[in-house]
């Protein structure tokens, strides 16, 4: 089953906008589009609104509330037509395995939106759009990334490891969950968790490791749900260095002394900044075509997504 992701209309190039216009995103139209299978949505649009059509924006009440109005004019109120749409549309979304969401909008901006009082008033960008605040409320673990932040190519690389883990996890639950399945399917992604935070990575060992303790349903979803928050904690060298240092541990009876010198070698100036983390990381496999190593070669880790995607350095 093709990987389904959840998409502002306008970033793939639908003229949608408040103002008729687009705001294609490259990166989803070019690179990520062969492997996924997109599901466009413009909650505007859904709800009754014209394109193009008088801007909205996020209006907080006295009380707190907050409301989607009209720029011009507050008494034309969207709230309840689009707390209606997500009730309605939200639950046909539970298979999607991430959602990519329009910067700055009054609903779908996932942060920084502007929010403003009612006396017009600006409160910061303290927002976040109505029908995003919904689908993140009731998927708490679905991936869910800004067009813009997808500029950032650790933001980028983060949000797309979580949503082929995520479809891994789906396809999992689909084929039948069971607390063995899991134990395979924690085993294979253990050192990709490390790298990303290594208290995440003991904590859902732990998880694992009193999986009987808990209801089949609440397990499967506390899973997920913690396994989305690990893999969104930034990589960093040193955390990868120490994953490279225990992938090298494997090898340690196969390889000459020159050979395991020069590995540490690659990890240890990867570590210090001096090179990427792909000169280590290829060196790691080439050892693991001379060395048959089934639960290393099964390692998600090495291939977190695919390779043609480029997102590693």
């Amino acid at each position: 089953m093709q990987l389904a992701i959840g998409i502002s209309a306008c970033l793939l190039g639908q003229k949608v906008r408040y103002d008729g216009g687009h705001k294609a995103s490259d990166f989803c139209l070019t690179q990520l589009q062969p492997f996924v299978r997109y599901q466009a949505v413009c909650p505007e649009n859904a709800i009754g609104l014209g394109t193009p059509r008088p801007p909205i924006r996020l209006l907080k009440k006295s009380h707190g509330d907050i409301h989607l109005v009209q720029v011009k004019d507050a008494s034309r109120d969207y709230t309840q037509a689009m707390l209606d749409y997500t009730d309605q549309v939200l639950p046909t979304m539970e298979q999607l395995s991430g959602f990519v969401v329009c910067a700055k909008s009054p609903s779908c901006g996932m942060e920084r939106v502007r929010l403003f009082t009612e006396e017009g008033h600006q409160l910061g960008k303290a927002g976040v759009g109505l029908f995003t605040r919904e689908l993140m409320q009731r998927y708490p673990w679905l991936p869910v990334e800004e067009d813009g932040r997808l500029h950032d190519t650790e933001l980028r690389e983060s949000f797309i490891t979580r949503i082929f883990a995520c479809h891994d996890y789906q396809q999992l639950c689909r084929s039948g969950f069971s607390v063995g399945a899991l134990v395979a399917f924690h085993s294979r992604y253990k050192f990709l968790i490390m790298a990303h935070s290594p208290s995440a990575y003991r904590e859902l060992g732990r998880l694992v490791a009193q999986a009987r303790l808990f209801e089949p349903g609440a397990l499967k979803q506390r899973y997920l749900l913690d396994l989305m928050h690990a893999l969104k904690q930034p990589c960093s060298r040193k955390t990868h260095a120490n994953v490279l240092q225990h992938l090298q541990g494997f090898f340690k009876k196969h390889l000459t002394a020159k050979e395991r010198q020069e590995l540490s070698s690659l990890i240890d100036r990867f570590r210090v900044g001096h090179l990427p983390l792909m000169a280590p990381l290829t060196l790691l496999q080439h050892h693991l075509t001379r060395f048959e190593h089934p639960y290393l070669a099964a390692q998600t880790y090495l291939q977190p997504y695919p390779e043609a995607l480029g997102l590693r350095g």
